[in-house]
């Protein structure tokens, strides 16, 4: 099709030139020139064709007049192209000192002033440099004051400075002209100052923006969430913030175990507990699992009946184990807390397994083997090495040997465990 263009053109071109050329040839005019005793006569062509000659070596000689000072210009473009590339290239490396010096040397080249000060003002931020950083976005704000104004906010943040952040977004915030960078700078300046209202507000219009993956925002929006319902001061704001949530943010699970727990502290056992159980029923999930052994001894008995219900379907998970073995030490189950104990220690050894080991023998009034149990926990926690507990039976230790449930499908045939 391009190929088709040309030729029409071309055709159009020759045709006006052929036209031109007839024209002038039956009366190609006359242009009588005299000045100062100087005269010149030319024909119209002669003459035009003439002052395109002129204009042409004029705008030669202009070139090479102004060619060193361009070589100069060319120059220190190219120069804080590479430099601008050095610096960039240098702050994803993590070498912020040679980032830093690379983009406000390349700074000085006018249309990179902003874009690479911006990139200083960070690199110095990450070193720790957080004076240096506010100057240099100081005169980036003259080429982009509102990116300026958001890395301002990520700075004095990071400084420690929440509510420095929050006052300085909060005038384009109250108008609604914030980037998306500046909401969720805004939510995260927010959450960090106990600002909750309006981290919470900062939500919509960061959504709205589609700027963030969905994992990205669902993290931020289950922080602040999350923060905001353990910020509630009775039960009775609690319930009513938890029914003004949307369905899909009172499913998520760090959402849910937020709730219950803080519904449990308030002595809200039973609205803490269909929570969790809906959810549960919906999606399996370790953390509720946690949660749910931990929801006071109100109901116990039914609840470690409920819970033993779900080893059928998921015999190997940890979490369930270890929320079996805790809720029979509440019942002073020993046995059974030891079964379950041991079962999750071959499976899934943790600080918190270790502690349950040793809440198991204190119960039991065996002190020697609840202190190695306590110590093992805080020596797991800490990534040293554990002192194993004896393996003989008769003494009431635990056998740490792996217990496993074999899985099969709907079908029958056997699952192989991850």
């Amino acid at each position: 099709m391009k190929l088709w263009r040309w030729i029409l053109l071309l055709l159009v071109i020759a045709a006006l030139v052929a036209f031109g050329w007839h024209w002038a040839a039956n009366d190609p005019g006359y242009v009588y020139v005299q000045i100062h005793g100087w005269y010149a006569e030319r024909t119209v062509v002669t003459a035009v064709l003439t002052l395109l000659l002129f204009w042409a070596v004029l705008s030669g000689l202009w070139w090479l007049i102004r060619w060193p000072f361009g070589a100069f210009s060319r120059r220190h473009r190219r120069v804080s192209r590479q430099r601008m590339s050095d610096g960039l290239i240098a702050l994803a490396e993590g070498r912020h000192g040679d980032a830093e010096r690379d983009l406000n040397r390349a700074s000085r080249l006018d249309s990179f002033r902003g874009a690479a000060l911006l990139a200083s003002a960070e690199a110095a931020s990450r070193r720790g440099e957080h004076a240096r950083a506010l100057e240099a976005l100081d005169h980036a704000s003259q080429s982009a004051p509102q990116a300026a104004r958001v890395l301002r906010a990520r700075v004095l943040r990071r400084e420690g400075k929440p509510g420095e952040a929050v006052a300085l977004l909060a005038p384009e915030s109250d108008s609604g002209s914030l980037s998306p960078g500046g909401w969720r700078e805004l939510a995260l300046s927010a959450l960090a100052s106990g600002d909750l209202r309006r981290a919470r507000q900062a939500l919509e219009p960061l959504q709205k923006s589609a700027a963030f993956g969905t994992r990205a925002y669902n993290a931020l929006e289950s922080k602040v969430l999350v923060a905001t319902l353990n910020a509630s001061p009775d039960g009775a704001v609690l319930n009513t913030l938890w029914s003004q949530l949307p369905k899909a943010q009172r499913r998520v699970p760090v959402i849910i175990d937020a709730y219950a727990r803080r519904a449990a502290g308030f002595g809200l056992i039973l609205p803490a507990m269909d929570e969790v159980e809906s959810a549960l029923r919906r999606e399996w999930s370790p953390l509720l699992i946690e949660t749910y052994g931990t929801l006071g001894n109100n109901d116990i008995d039914a609840r470690l009946r409920r819970a033993e219900g779900w080893l059928d379907a998921h015999p190997n998970d940890a979490s369930l184990l270890l929320t079996l073995g805790r809720m029979c030490l509440r019942l002073k189950l020993w046995s059974k807390a030891q079964t379950y104990l041991q079962r999750v220690l071959a499976l899934a050894p943790s600080a918190s397994v270790w502690e349950a080991l040793g809440d198991l023998h204190a119960g039991q009034g065996n002190d020697a083997l609840a202190s190695r149990c306590y110590r093992n926990a805080l020596a797991f926690a800490r990534g040293e090495a554990i002192e194993p507990l004896p393996l003989n039976p008769q003494t009431g230790s635990v056998d740490t040997r792996p217990i496993t449930i074999e899985e099969r499908s709907e079908l029958g045939v056997p699952r192989l465990r991850e």
